[in-house]
This record gives C-alpha cells, structure tokens and sequence, in this order.
C-alpha cells in the first residue's frame, strides 16, 4: 500500500477514485437495502391482502349459499314434497335443484329430522346434528360437515309453511366443499398458494400432500412467517375463514414476489459497473491532468541527480502546462542557474585561493630556474670564457627561460576562466587526433579509441577538448609504462551516448591504479606524485571540462587501473545567465 501511495499521481488517482466510487457504492447499498425492505413490505400487505380477499371470497359464497337456500326451501313444491316426508317424491325436485344451484352438498329432512335426500354425501352423520335440530327450531344455521377426507361447508335453514305460527316441515342443507378445485379457485383469485386445514388436517391445498406437517405447523392468527418448502422460499399466513370454520393458509414465494427485485438489483449492479469503470477513467485522466505538469519538473530533477548536469533546463508550454507548474519549472530553472553561478564563482575562488595558498611554490619554482639564468650570465661576462662555456651557458639560458614560460602558462591557464570557441566537432576524429597526438615519436603504448553511434552533432571547444583529452591520455601512457604489462596496449578512449542530451568520453588504463588515499586530490592544483610534474594538469583540465558545461570524475583500483570519465553536453553549455 506504501508503494501504490508513494508517487503524487498514484494518491491523486487513488483518491480520485474514492471519492467517486465509494459514493456510488454507498448509494448502491442503500438503494438495494431500501428496494429489499419495500418488497419485503409489498410481499407482506400483498399476503395480508391476498388473506383477506380469501375471507371474503368464502364469505362471498356462504352469503350466496344461503340465500339460494332460503329462495329453494321457499319453493311451493318442495314444501309439498317434505309435507308427506316421502323420499322417492322428494329426490327428483332435489336432484333439479342441486343441478341448478350446482351445490356440492344437497340434503332434505322431514319435522323429526329423519334425512330424506341426501346428494353429495352420505346424510347418516347429519342426523341428530345440532345444525339439522337449530333449523327445526326454526332458526338458520351455517357448520362444517367432515365425511373422512372431505370438509364441506353448510347452511341449513328450516322449510316453513307460512301459518301463524309458522310450521316446521323439515329442513334443507346446502354446502360447497372446501376441495382442491376449490383451492385452484382460490390461488387463481388470490395469486397465491392455498391450503384449507381443519381439525389438524389438511384438507385440499394447491401444493402436493408432502408438505401437509410443515402447513399445520403453522400458527394461525399469528404473524406472517418464512416457511421453506421443496428448496422454495415463502411467506405464509393462516388465519380462520369463520368463526369456527376452516383455517385457510396463504403462501406466496418469496422468489417470486421479488423476482423483480433481482431484475432491478441487476440493473443497478450493471450501471454501478459502469459507472465505476467510467469514474475510474476519469479519475486516471484527472490524475494525469493534475500531475503532468510536475512530470517535467520531477524528470529534471532525477537527471539533475543523477548526472550532475545543472545545464538541464525544463521548457515552459508542455502538455497540461498550467500557472503553478509554470512558476515551479521558472522557479527550478532559476535555481539551477543560481547554482551553476555558485559553482563557477567558487572555482574562480578556489583557483585564486590556490594562487594564494602555492605562492611559495610558484617562487620556488621560478627562483630555480632564475639562479640557473644568473649563474649562466656570470659565465658570458667572465673574460676569457671559451666558445663552449659560452654555447652551454647560451643553452641553459633557453632552456629555463621555455621552464619558466611554461609554469606561467599552467598558471595563466589555471588562474583565468578560458575563452570558449564552441563548433560542431567531428567527435570521432578528434578522438584519434588526440591518441595520435599522445602516441607520435614516443615509445608509449598505443591508444585504442572506440565511438559509439549517435555521437554527430556535437557542439564544443575542439581545441579545448582535444587539450584536456592529451593530458588524459599522456597521464594514461605513463601509468601504464610503469605498470606490470608495460609496453602492451592497454590505453582505451570510449566515447559513448548517455542521453539525449549528454555524452560520455572515459580514458582507461591498465597501470598500477591510485591508492585510495590519493584518489580524492587528484584534481587539486599542485598536487602531483611525480617529481617533476607541476601538479597542475588535471586541474587545468577540471577547469576546461567545467568551462565546457561537463562534469570529470576519476574511479581506480589498485593493481588494475584507473578510469577518468568525463560528461559533456551535447550541444554545448549554456550561456550564464546575467
């Protein structure tokens, strides 16, 4: 998690997507939270409803029963027939009326209860019941008629001759069977499962017998509950129908009823989906928006410190350019040449402290050379002095005045910055000018020069490099003549391509290395392992390659060899600013 939140752009893009997604996956939630509890909601009033529409439907049909059995026990010719209580008179008149009425349950008895017709059942069990004796009392009754699997439900009203007071001839009882067509009827009504129970008995159901124990285990008048039946879930009721009646239970599948729910969840899963995709993508393009500004600034500054280069300038109007990276890139522009300045200005002031601090040296090496001077002069003045006193006096003479030249040179060329002449230079070519300029009529190993490609279009001093690499290379010839292979090639100058911007000249020699104590003070004026170097050579090259925008490094190991590097810009250095 570090890592991923290690860059600018990553936290940007990662907070991007936060903000965008988690709002979108919250709203999901709770959109899905309240979709589920409004169908849970509208599963249970739809039961409830479904419940009620059940009660009233068997209302419905009781009312409709009863009144179709007042209208029949009124009829002038079924009174005649129960006068006589004679049951072949009586069963064809009920036979007609059941087929009209189409009543499940027919039944006919005379004033002692005695059951004359009896059509849809057997009339044995109505016998001495309590609803046959009410009607005889002359009032109405509705009950339930149980004849082994079958449960019906029945009026019985009394058949009246109209006298005062009225006289009881006997009683009529229809009734509808609470069956599984009956049930049908109510499921296609309803929109839901069925099933009538009575006395711990499942009567008739829309739903096969095997699920009879679970259905009477239900508790009516109770709360809906979930039941699950066959790997279904359901929401089930149970209530009574009537007062003493059956008990109707209702069962609608959750499934179902919240198929569209699961449609409504997908929809919104999909467009969720996409809405994170898109927030995604957003997010990555505002993240690259906000921090491909600083891309260029950040890229500057690895190749700052990576190579050193204080000449890397980052352009201003690149892609996302804005008012704030604008000031940053002005701001690290103006630093780097605040540095740069720094870093010419102190070696200006180290070469003129160095002055300073090897004054003595610098007389010391000028006294030599002028005692030698004087003591020739002394030689041409004696009277008498022969032709060869003369010539080797005359000689000496030449050859420290060209000494002491050439220290005031070395310290000409190390105290004041040089004068620039920057060309395009043939970088190969000047390459082997130089090893060909160290290797001439001298008994030093030769020098192997190797170019890479992508090295034209160079912008430099040629002069002033051509200088610094003779240096390089003569240090490099020495080292290896005094190496344990002396006389075997081994001096190698590599030129090569770094980066677009930069290139790389590296002299390698295979002598007897620098200790480690030393490394660190190659490049300070005077210093010198030989006893005749003046110890300003690698300085004055120090200050030709940083004159010339570059950088110069040495790395050695003792016993192997030592490496100079030096980087150079590929189009020259940049001009101070004022």
């Amino acid at each position: 998690m570090t890592r991923l939140l290690a860059s600018l752009r990553s936290r940007v893009f990662v907070g991007s997507v936060a903000l965008a997604v988690l709002p979108i996956l919250g709203a999901l939630h709770v959109v899905s939270r309240r979709a589920a509890g409004r169908a849970e909601e509208e599963l249970s009033r739809g039961l409830s409803e479904a419940v009620a529409l059940a009660h009233r439907h068997h209302q419905t049909r009781l009312e409709t029963l009863r009144e179709r059995a007042r209208l029949v026990a009124d009829l002038p010719k079924l009174k005649a027939a129960v006068a006589p209580a004679d049951p072949p008179t009586v069963e064809p008149l009920a036979r007609d009326y059941r087929e009209r009425i189409k009543a499940d349950l027919f039944v006919v008895t005379d004033r002692t209860g005695r059951v004359l017709v009896a059509l849809g059942a057997k009339g044995s069990g109505l016998v001495g019941s309590g609803a046959v004796a009410s009607a005889l009392a002359g009032r109405e009754e509705q009950s339930l008629y149980r004849e082994g699997d079958r449960l019906l439900q029945m009026v019985t009203v009394p058949v009246l001759i109209d006298a005062t007071p009225p006289e009881v001839l006997g009683t009529l009882s229809l009734g509808f069977a609470l069956d599984d067509a009956l049930a049908l009827q109510f499921r296609a009504l309803t929109g839901s499962e069925i099933a009538f129970a009575d006395e711990g008995r499942i009567h008739a159901s829309t739903l096969t017998r095997t699920y009879e124990p679970s259905l009477l285990a239900l508790d009516a008048g109770a709360l809906p509950s979930s039941i699950v039946l066959g790997g279904t879930d359901y929401l089930a009721l149970a209530r009574p129908l009537a007062s003493g009646g059956p008990t109707a239970v209702v069962l609608r599948s959750r499934e179902e009823s919240l198929r569209f729910l699961r449609t409504v969840q997908t929809a919104l899963t999909g467009a969720a989906a996409v809405a994170v995709v898109v927030a995604v993508l957003l997010s990555y393009a505002v993240a690259r928006t906000v921090t491909r500004p600083l891309a260029a600034v950040t890229d500057a500054m690895k190749e700052l410190a990576t190579t050193g280069d204080l000449t890397r300038k980052i352009p201003p109007g690149g892609p996302g350019d804005d008012e704030d990276a604008r000031l940053l890139a002005h701001t690290f522009n103006t630093l780097t040449e605040a540095i740069a300045r720094f870093q010419r200005e102190a070696a200006l002031r180290e070469r003129l402290s160095a002055l300073g601090r090897f004054s003595t040296v610098i007389a010391h090496e000028v006294r030599n050379p002028l005692m030698i001077i004087r003591a020739s002069l002394r030689t041409l003045r004696r009277p008498g002095a022969g032709a060869d006193e003369i010539s080797e006096a005359a000689s000496d003479i030449d050859h420290e005045v060209s000494r002491l030249d050439r220290i005031v040179g070395d310290v000409l060329d190390f105290a004041r910055p040089p004068r620039l002449v920057l060309a395009g230079v043939d970088l190969a070519g000047l390459c082997r000018e130089a090893a060909l300029a160290v290797a001439g009529g001298e008994d030093r190993p030769g020098v192997a020069v190797e170019v890479g490609d992508g090295l034209e279009g160079v912008v430099t001093d040629a002069e002033r490099l051509r200088t610094v690499l003779v240096n390089l290379l003569a240090n490099a010839c020495e080292a290896r003549g005094e190496g344990p292979d002396a006389g075997r090639p081994g001096v190698e100058l590599v030129a090569f391509r770094m980066t677009p911007d930069r290139f790389a000249l590296a002299v390698r020699d295979r002598g007897p290395g620098i200790d480690p104590e030393t490394l660190p003070h190659v490049f300070e004026p005077y210093f010198t392992t030989k006893r005749t170097g003046s110890g300003l050579g690698l300085a004055i090259a120090k200050n030709l390659v940083e004159a010339l925008g570059g950088t110069i490094g040495a790395s050695s190991r003792p016993g192997e060899g030592t490496e100079m590097r030096i980087e150079l810009p590929v189009r020259g250095p940049v001009e101070p600013s004022p």
